[in-house]
């Protein structure tokens, strides 16, 4: 599976970004899907995922309730949308892809990160 995370940018404090990962390849629609993130200095740590059916997400406790994960199997896709952004959540953003779920970053795909800065 290839994946190519998007929709990064600059955004003030409260404000909202959807991120999108794009994937190729094996069938999308048989893999659970994950959104990593990693602030400057920081280790990688989890945010989000989603089953491969759409029907169970899960959440970090940083992001729960500000952050709703979401898939287009169809379109090959998943989304993070991210409200009342805070500065802490600055960092790269990846989305990955596995047959398990983790809240570890040993997920068997990823994609290049999409860099999020939310400034105060």
């Amino acid at each position: 599976v290839q994946l190519q995370a998007s929709g990064g940018g600059v955004v003030q404090a409260g404000g909202s970004l959807r991120l999108s990962c794009a994937a190729s390849g094996r069938t999308f629609n048989s893999y659970n899907m994950g959104w990593f993130r990693q602030a400057p200095g920081k280790e990688r740590e989890f945010a989000a995922a989603i089953t491969w059916s759409g029907g169970t997400t899960y959440y970090a406790d940083a992001v729960k309730g500000r952050f709703t994960i979401s898939r287009d199997n169809a379109k090959s896709t998943v989304y993070l949308q991210m409200n009342s952004l805070k500065p802490e959540d600055t960092a790269v953003y990846y989305c990955a892809a596995d047959r398990n779920i983790k809240t570890i970053d040993t997920w068997n795909y990823w994609g290049k990160g999409t860099l999020v800065t939310v400034s105060s």
